[in-house]
């Protein structure tokens, strides 16, 4: 029998760490009021294995004011299928290794304008310019060479989607000025997407995401509308941007803060690139740098915790789970069984190495920190690079020194450095990219 009100004092009190613990406590299904839980990666396993019990549309239906309602994040069954299927051909690696350069190039432009000794939030440095690479890649050089400005109409619009499913839609009921911002700046971004769909379907060239899936065609010929093209555009930067970029902060918090490990990562960036940025054949060569990202998605999974909204009644594990119900599944919660992983808590990038004993690698259960099944997110890929690139070009190019005390996280999704994470440049070289 579960304690609901021991349990939901865990969750409050400890956050992920306390699902966690209740997991350990309650089992893989326990309920929580109008909450259910679904937990470990046998749970995770069914939950991919069946979408056709759960609703999409139904569990982030807050969404649609700021990603539209044609966004593969507010699908279901064949609309997604058919969305997917034409856009997961432009996330493709040969694609995003095209993007390489620019990224390094955006890497380079954040990294210059720090002096010696300056003291900076990483967490807000890391937003902007990963911002401004989402932007670059996604939307193509014309909107690239405006990025600071259309990502300022963006701000808007991901910090809608950043809030709390019950204060989204409070601000829509109560039409709050935050909200009207909000619609402000999608107006205006929605204007420049749909021109610049026209400038491509009128045969003008361009190498982004977006003109990709304006091009886009599946075996019978059929094409996204501007509405779908406009709205995955928008769906892919407004729901993964800032997952993206507190990855990147966690990233460099656990460098910093393991003894030796920025330089044994630094080291093998000298290695294998000396101070040139890197292409798409040298991110198969930074062992260490890869083990250094997918270490931390473990340990700060962008999708630390994600919802779906069963269609109709099913059972798993021996318990009847209504329709109608919010389900949660946790990669958090998956990534700290000790079954799987040996020392979950630790930090361990050599665990990613194959080379090295620790290595094991998971099933798509057992490591998800983009989601998995038929919603896991498309874009994983370009996240991936841009934070392999920002890293690489980082080591390469400056030493940082963290300001005493541990950041502490917050208990949201996505989880960030309560405060930031501050720190002093201490080195800083000019620009070789």
């Amino acid at each position: 029998m579960v304690n609901q009100l021991a349990a939901a004092s865990r969750f409050l009190r400890h956050g992920f760490d306390g699902m966690l613990a209740n997991y350990r406590h309650y089992g893989p299904v326990f309920a929580i009021g109008p909450y259910t839980y679904l937990l470990g990666p046998d749970a995770n396993k069914f939950v991919f294995a069946n979408p056709q019990l759960f609703s999409w549309s139904k569990a982030f239906s807050f969404l649609k004011p700021a990603v539209g309602e044609t966004s593969m994040i507010v699908s279901d069954g064949a609309e997604h299928k058919r969305r997917r299927g034409l856009v997961q051909p432009a996330f493709h690696h040969r694609h995003v290794n095209g993007y390489l350069a620019a990224l390094a190039e955006d890497a380079d432009a954040l990294i210059d304008s720090w002096q010696d000794g300056q003291r900076v939030d990483l967490d807000q440095e890391f937003r902007r310019v990963l911002r401004r690479m989402s932007v670059r890649s996604l939307f193509g050089d014309r909107i690239g060479e405006r990025a600071d400005q259309f990502g300022d109409q963006l701000a808007a619009v991901i910090g809608l989607v950043e809030e709390q499913p019950l204060l989204v839609n409070a601000h829509r009921t109560l039409r709050t000025r935050r909200f009207r911002r909000a619609l402000v700046g999608k107006q205006a971004i929605d204007q420049q997407i749909m021109a610049e769909i026209a400038r491509v379907r009128a045969g003008s060239s361009d190498s982004g995401v977006l003109a990709k899936m304006t091009n886009a065609r599946d075996e019978d010929g059929a094409v996204l509308s501007d509405i779908e093209i406009r709205d995955q555009a928008v769906g892919l930067i407004a729901a993964g941007f800032s997952a993206v970029s507190s990855a990147m902060t966690w990233i460099v918090h656990s460098l910093m803060d393991n003894a030796g490990e920025w330089e044994l990562a630094r080291e093998e960036v000298a290695r294998v690139l000396g101070e040139r940025p890197p292409s798409g054949e040298d991110l198969h060569r930074l062992v260490r740098v890869h083990g250094v990202v997918q270490e931390t998605l473990r340990l700060r999974p962008p999708t630390a915790i994600s919802v779906r909204v069963p269609t109709e009644d099913f059972t798993y594990a021996g318990k009847r789970i209504r329709a109608g119900r919010q389900v949660f599944y946790s990669p958090y919660v998956t990534h700290r069984l000790a079954e799987i992983w040996p020392e979950p808590e630790r930090f361990m990038p050599e665990r990613w190495d194959p080379a090295h004993a620790a290595y094991r690698k998971p099933g798509p259960h057992e490591f998800l920190p983009f989601g998995g099944g038929p919603h896991r997110c498309v874009g994983s890929t370009l996240a991936v690079s841009e934070l392999t690139v920002l890293l690489t070009r980082l080591l390469a190019r400056v030493d940082l020194q963290l300001e005493a005390g541990s950041a502490v996280p917050t208990k949201g999704v996505p989880i960030r450095p309560k405060g930031g994470l501050r720190a002093r440049v201490i080195r800083h070289t000019v620009s070789i990219a």
